[in-house]
């Protein structure tokens, strides 16, 4: 899946992307980040990733800039 980085929280080390063709945002932690460390990254860059549920909903997981 793709999307854009909609919002970082640079002291909690997680964002939001909105992915591509759907409403909701989902949430990935700065763990997840398989090409960059989180301080490289800007909101409006373009990530791929994988979509995996977790106990507290959808998130974002293998996010690699594209």
């Amino acid at each position: 899946m793709e999307g854009t980085i909609k919002k970082l929280i640079a002291d909690k080390g997680f964002g939001f992307i909105t992915v591509d063709g759907e409403e909701k945002d989902l949430f990935f932690h700065g763990n997840e980040l398989k090409d960059a460390k989180f301080e490289e990254l800007k909101e409006g860059d373009r990530v791929s990733f994988d979509k995996t549920d977790s106990p507290k909903g959808p998130n974002a997981t293998n996010v690699v800039r594209v």
